[in-house]
């Protein structure tokens, strides 16, 4: 069963990683380098200081408990326990991985990737009102693009970055519960 699954994944990886073209190429190198979220990082923090005030403490803490806890057992715990190969550096799959850009490590399950973009994704879903739906729909997006994007460069198989996106929901939503009871315990927040 755990074969035929992961024979399927690799199937699935080699599909997605072969969609390619010199302009997506560039397009998923931009949308998967880190640093270029910054900006992005600082305005969401700007605007959460502006608009929240006090509120925007526990916000921004709690995403990075979040961001942070799915990162530490992505990387530190999950890749190197199971110690499963990246897609380019997996024997079986040389000469068919389209390398765009870099392997990164030598592992890949689960995508640190996946697992943070889902984290501030999800935990701002939870969070934040109705009110904000565009913005909600554009996370989940962005999340969503991010973790494709790691396909398409050859560095994660599926399977790497569906778990690192449940992952990241998953510290999202126990983040998020931990704002609403920190919210009603201490209503100085609430202002």
């Amino acid at each position: 069963m755990v074969e035929a699954l992961e024979q399927l994944d690799k199937e699935v990886f080699v599909y997605l990683n072969d969609l390619h073209s010199p302009f997506w190429d560039a397009v998923m190198v931009f949308v998967s380098e880190k640093l270029v979220w910054i900006p992005f990082y600082l305005g969401l923090v700007g605007y959460l200081v502006w608009r929240y005030r006090r509120q925007s403490i526990l916000m921004i803490l709690l995403v990075v408990l979040a961001i942070g806890l799915s990162d530490f057992i992505a990387s530190g715990l999950m890749k190197p326990y199971f110690m499963r190969l990246r897609p380019c550096h997996d024997p079986t799959l040389s000469g068919i991985v389209n390398i765009v850009e870099g392997c990164g490590g030598r592992y890949g399950f689960i995508s640190s990737h996946a697992a943070n973009t889902f984290a501030l994704a999800v935990f701002f879903n939870l969070i934040l009102s109705d009110r904000y739906f565009i913005f909600k729909v554009v996370l989940v997006a962005w999340a969503v693009v991010v973790t494709y994007s790691r396909i398409y460069l050859g560095v994660h198989f599926p399977a790497d970055v569906l778990l690192g996106a449940l992952l990241g929901a998953l510290m999202a939503f126990l983040c998020s519960m931990l704002y609403f009871r920190l919210l009603q315990k201490y209503p100085y927040f609430s202002r």
